[in-house]
């Protein structure tokens, strides 16, 4: 009896424990709820920080909690070009912020054309006669492009700044498969259209290799000729043409070598630099740790200064990531998912439209459902124009054909016009196991395709022919686009990637400009003046839930990521080379349907790496784990 009771009171006990765990983690969730939104409260007078903890994307990702929970990784930070840009703007012109502050540490890129775009906002705040600060532990392009545009650049005494321009190599798996048997069966057009080289080479093609060296040598010189204008002190021959030299010159410290090259300005750690920018903006009033000065964060700001909705709508509507078929998205551009979003406008009084595109392509067949629904608006007799980011290739350029004008800068990424299909199969494989594959058909499509009795020569004179009506299809569209004649289009197109500067010399591009142009040029169409119209984004923003998940899987910490010096860039890399494979394999084994799919330009989209799960909800799936 005494044992009876001692388990019922043991029962009991755990029982009111529970109780009270899960009677604190609902109030703790009412109050996460409530704070997860920034408030313009928070906004102060001081610095304006950007902490960019992440990359510059032209559409934030949704957060999938089960995916991050299974990974074991975080999201890292992601910030939307369009809200940086309206962030910096403001405070160009507001009297509350003495300065705008770079935390660059952190930061793992953005693409070209997003950094010139930001890059350009800071020069309107150093215009207004307002500093920009800069900071990192250790500089890589994309982060040397953004500071160059600081009138003070700091970097930490350990860190230092290196330029390694665009390029480098790709995986190629040609011997692996034939020596695990695997046939990859591809079906393509275009001489250029390298997307297939991987399963079936050792290497990169002859067409491949001339195609992309002049690519990445444009976007080198505009790189180059971007920091130059920025910073003209900047040595940018000697570090590019010798780096072993550069560093030697400076006894291998890079940040002595950067600040000789004219990278950075003053090397000092972050309380330094903190110390400085309080002498500007001020000291924090409610912390005084060293190294705090007065500052508002991003978010509050951006709260303080909603976007304008006066006048007439103009819609835009963002296509960003790999095109796949299905509601994918945001930041993947699902094709039915952005139909749907263009199907639902059409009850809307849209004056024009203008597409976003910021893509490496993708399915066909959603490229082609999303250019549908672009039609539909064009039938209704609005203008349309097309604003490209950093990539608008293969897919991404599908999307564009049904513009009236189409706007780019220099070193975006477009054309690629070919189409492919790699269909793997495994008669050898399986036979070398004893398995075989035998029947009775009743046509030569009877179990086709077979993966392990492979494909009959029907079936691949099918695929193939299927290819090449898609590719004509592609012409036809491109040729109709642009005032050309199908036999023109099929010169520039064979799968070739183009920069922007020659895409416009060509046809396929008509201005150079960002998206603020392409609106400008649709409300001139729309004869609407000065402050008659407003750009309305199609699609939900971030809702409070996605905000939530990101302040728990992450954490409450100011930085989602250690600072890293030049060893932590490195090792980025490897993280990128396992996201390669990853996507490779994806490709090979999983991709439904025709591709319009420009492999090369895939790492220029700038995909963010992930970072590590640091949030409490992490902490307590590590817990019972």
């Amino acid at each position: 009896m005494s044992f009876a009771r001692k388990v019922w009171h043991l029962i009991v006990a755990v029982k009111d424990g529970l109780s009270l765990v899960f009677l604190l983690l609902f109030f703790f969730a009412i109050y996460a709820v409530l704070t997860a939104r920034p408030s313009p409260a928070a906004v102060r007078e001081g610095a304006l920080l950007l902490d960019l903890d992440g990359t510059i994307v032209e559409e934030k990702s949704r957060v999938d909690p089960i995916q991050v929970l299974l990974s074991g990784q975080a999201p890292v930070g992601e910030y939307d070009v369009q809200d940086l840009v309206r962030a910096i703007d403001a405070a160009a012109t507001d009297d509350r912020i003495k300065a705008v502050v770079l935390d660059l540490s952190g930061f793992t890129g953005g693409g070209q054309v997003h950094v010139e775009e930001v890059g350009a906002a800071l020069d309107r705040v150093r215009t207004a006669k307002k500093p920009v600060l800069a900071w990192a532990v250790a500089y890589t392009d994309d982060g040397v492009m953004l500071a160059s545009h600081a009138s003070e650049v700091w970097v930490d005494p350990l860190g230092g700044a290196f330029v390694t321009g665009p390029g480098g190599n790709n995986l190629y798996y040609g011997d692996l498969l034939k020596r695990l048997k695997v046939d990859a069966h591809v079906f393509k057009v275009g001489t250029y259209k390298s997307a297939t080289e991987p399963y079936t080479q050792t290497g990169m093609s002859e067409p491949a290799r001339e195609n992309y060296s002049q690519l990445y040598g444009a976007l080198w010189s505009e790189w180059q000729a971007h920091v130059k204008k920025a910073r003209p002190k900047a040595q940018l021959a000697q570090i590019a043409q010798d780096p072993a030299a550069w560093l030697a010159a400076a006894n291998f410290d890079s940040a002595t070598a950067a600040k000789n090259a004219g990278l950075v300005d003053t090397l000092g750690d972050k309380v330094a630099f903190g110390k400085r920018v309080a002498q500007i903006a001020g000291a924090d009033p409610y912390d005084d740790m060293p190294g705090r000065y007065a500052m508002t964060e991003l978010d509050p700001w951006l709260a303080d200064n909603p976007v304008e909705e006066a006048g007439d709508a103009i819609g835009v509507v963002t296509i960003a990531g790999n095109i796949v078929d299905g509601d994918a998205g945001p930041g993947t551009a699902g094709g039915d998912r952005i139909a749907e979003l263009l199907d639902e406008a059409l009850e809307d009084d849209l004056k024009g439209l203008v597409v976003r595109v910021n893509s490496p392509g993708g399915s066909v067949m959603a490229s082609e459902e999303i250019r549908r629904a672009i039609l539909r608006h064009k039938a209704r007799g609005i203008p349309i124009a097309v604003s490209m980011a950093n990539v608008a290739a293969s897919g991404g350029y599908w999307v564009a054909t049904p513009a009236q004008r189409i706007f780019a800068e220099p070193d975006t990424i477009t054309g690629s016009i070919g189409i492919f299909a790699v269909v793997p199969t495994f008669e050898q494989a399986a036979a070398s196991w004893g398995v075989y594959s035998d029947g009775v058909r009743t046509t030569p499509l009877s179990g086709q395709p077979d993966l392990i009795g492979g494909l009959t020569p029907e079936v691949e004179t099918m695929l193939q022919g299927a290819i090449e009506d898609g590719y004509r299809d592609f012409l036809g569209r491109v040729a109709q686009a642009r005032g050309m004649t199908p036999e023109r289009v099929d010169t520039i197109a064979q799968g070739r990637v183009w920069d922007g500067g020659t895409a416009r010399q060509i046809g396929l591009v008509d201005q150079y400009g960002g998206l603020d142009d392409a609106l400008a040029w649709v409300a001139e169409q729309a004869k609407l003046g000065d402050g008659e119209w407003h750009a309305a984004y199609l699609g939900d923003e971030a809702g409070t839930t996605d905000t939530l998940l990101r302040r728990l899987l992450i954490g409450d910490g100011t930085r989602k990521s250690a600072a890293t010096d030049v060893f932590g860039a490195v090792a980025m890399r490897r993280e990128a080379t396992l996201g390669q494979l990853a996507g490779d394999l994806e490709r090979l084994t999983g991709t439904p349907g025709m591709q319009a799919y420009c492999i090369e330009c895939a790492p220029l989209s700038r995909t963010a790496p992930t970072g590590t799960l640091k949030g409490w909800l992490a902490r307590l799936v590590q817990l019972f784990a």
